[in-house]
């Protein structure tokens, strides 16, 4: 059972998982779940904003540019494993869902689908998204995260629901 939530009851736990083993982004029909790293909650143009940050070489880059949403999953400690091949596997040739057994729903308030395991899920609708520029971003950056040039896409969603697990 799913119940909605607040925003800040759930952003110190959200932002300790990103920073640690990560959290799940979910994207296409059928669902291809990435795990990321990088990227922020906050508020922005009057709306709860998270954005997430995909390469242009992830598979799940093309999900992102054909979607109009996505979800984004934290999910509990004991799913680490599921985290790092989320995280280094490539959608296109693995059915991660499948290896991982992982059992996604249709959204509630969204078209994307979400990971029944996960603790928290957000339900997200893309209102912007920019490609990093090179040319603003500090050389010491871009040195140590971008040594093949690989910019990410970054991606702005609209935060339309936010569920916990019950």
């Amino acid at each position: 059972m799913r119940r909605e939530t607040d925003f800040f009851d759930v952003f110190r736990e959200t932002l300790d998982k990103l920073d640690g083993e990560g959290i799940l982004v979910v994207a296409g029909d059928p669902p291809n779940p990435i795990t990321i790293g990088w990227g922020t909650l906050g508020y922005i143009w009057h709306r709860q904003i998270i954005t997430v940050l995909i390469r242009p070489t992830r598979y799940t880059f093309g999900l992102m540019e054909s979607a109009r949403d996505f979800s984004v999953c934290v999910l509990p400690d004991r799913y680490a494993k599921t985290l790092a091949i989320c995280g280094t596997r490539s959608g296109r040739d693995t059915d991660k869902i499948k290896l991982c057994d992982l059992h996604p729903e249709k959204g509630l308030k969204s078209d994307s689908n979400f990971i029944a395991e996960s603790e928290i899920h957000f339900e997200c609708r893309i209102v912007h998204k920019h490609r990093l520029d090179p040319a603003t971003l500090d050389p010491a950056i871009i040195k140590r995260n971008y040594p093949l040039s690989d910019f990410h896409m970054v991606y702005y969603g609209e935060i339309l629901g936010i569920y916990r697990n019950a």
